[in-house]
């Protein structure tokens, strides 16, 4: 009989019949391999869930520039005159051209007309002859919109001198200047 830590145990002799089975098993039997089986299993989907959500995160910045174009200004070209200025007829007609020499495309919104000289100063006619006697009004317009690199669009304006009644002789032989603005 052996004893221990103060238990009294009895050894029961292979083969007696109540003798637990499971216990005289040697390893890695039926009951060792459900437990090894278990065991990986449990390893096997941890190890999985693991490798399902196992990715680097991270955050970044950089920098970056761009530069924007530059706008070219439209340029307006005339033809001579076409006609004749005196007192109540239909005046003179001069045809002009917008062209745009940029490489892209430019928005043509209006075109202005006035008496003035080059520099949009208003003219100042030789004494004795009025001003306000003039008209100049764009009489044919160009196309409004978009003109692509390159292109162009025309029109027309009309100069006239208004028939006041009174002697506008000062006004005879002088060269009536138009100023041009296109927007």
């Amino acid at each position: 009989m052996s004893t221990m830590h103060g238990r009294h145990t009895t050894p029961t002799p292979i083969g007696d019949p109540q003798r637990d089975p499971q216990r005289d098993r040697p390893r890695g039997t039926q009951r060792g391999t459900k437990r090894v089986t278990i065991a990986l299993a449990t390893i096997l989907t941890v190890a999985g869930a693991a490798s399902a959500f196992a990715y680097w995160t991270s955050v970044g910045s950089g920098t970056g520039e761009a530069t924007t174009g530059v706008s070219t200004a439209l340029v307006i070209t005339t033809d001579a005159a076409v006609g004749e200025i005196a007192p109540g007829n239909a005046g003179q007609t001069i045809d002009f051209t917008v062209t745009n020499p940029s490489d892209g495309a430019l928005t043509l919104s209006a075109v202005a007309v006035t008496l003035a000289d080059a520099t949009g100063t208003a003219w100042v006619p030789p004494s004795g002859c009025l001003i306000a006697d003039f008209t100049v009004s764009v009489t044919t317009a160009p196309t409004y919109g978009d003109i692509a690199a390159g292109g162009f669009v025309t029109g027309t304006v009309t100069v006239t001198l208004t028939n006041t009644g009174v002697n506008q002789d000062a006004c005879q032989g002088v060269t009536v200047p138009v100023y041009f603005a296109a927007s």
